[in-house]
């Protein structure tokens, strides 16, 4: 029996050449498609670390102002006023009380008129009477009150400054022998005295009374006039 020749050994290398041939080539091609893959996990991973998810800004929340605090209104104060009319004619009294105010027209012979209305928080006020007559007037600083008296187709200007008992607005009424009389005196804060006291509707002088207490005498008749308020 013959021994295997030189060509047998040389086809054995060449098949055990082409097998290795063959398993090179197939190990790096996984070797390539797997380093392609972990690159572009890789790249994959960077990307979404560079470029993070965007988040919406919150939408600013919108405050509404605070309310303006509303306007603070000084009472208009409890004070009597008496003065005269710039003619030097008559005399003007009021008293405020509450927001009213009650006012006495006087010429201290026979024109009267007494007056009432409200006093507004600016300090003015329209005071009417039963006559027809009409007062205009402001209130300046809590000293004073300016105003016009309007009656009997006439027109007064007047100043009636701010003062205390025993100055002020009086008034009585009562019957007196079967007859009504209706008294009404201002009491200036000099002392003097202005008034008229009507008897049945008739209109004459007013007799002096004393402030500190309001007797007066009317015919032999001791009465009392009071402060007259609103």
């Amino acid at each position: 029996m013959k021994r295997p020749g030189p060509l047998f050994t040389l086809l054995a290398g060449l098949l055990v050449g082409v097998f290795m041939l063959s398993l090179n080539a197939t190990t790096g091609t996984r070797n390539t498609a797997s380093s392609s893959a972990d690159s572009s996990a890789d790249s994959s991973a960077d990307t979404a670390k560079e470029s993070p998810t965007a988040t919406a800004s919150p939408t600013p929340t919108r405050t509404a102002p605070p309310p303006s605090p509303s306007p603070t209104t000084t009472p208009v104060p409890d004070a009597r006023y008496a003065g005269r009319t710039d003619d030097d004619s008559s005399a003007v009294a009021l008293t405020l009380r509450d927001g009213r105010a009650i006012a006495y027209f006087c010429d201290g012979r026979a024109k009267e008129s007494w007056l009432r209305g409200e006093v507004n928080d600016d300090g003015t006020m329209r005071l009417t009477g039963k006559d027809g007559s009409v007062l205009n007037g402001t209130l300046e600083e809590g000293n004073r009150i300016r105003g016009t008296v309007h009656i009997d187709g006439g027109r007064h200007p007047f100043t009636a400054d701010r003062t205390k008992k025993p100055s002020g607005l009086y008034r009585a009424t009562s019957t007196v022998r079967g007859t009504e009389v209706d008294g009404g005196w201002i009491v200036l804060p000099d002392g003097r005295q202005v008034g008229v006291l009507t008897r049945d509707g008739e209109p004459s002088r007013a007799p002096r009374l004393a402030p500190e207490t309001g007797a007066v005498t009317v015919d032999g008749q001791q009465l009392t006039a009071r402060p007259a308020t609103p």
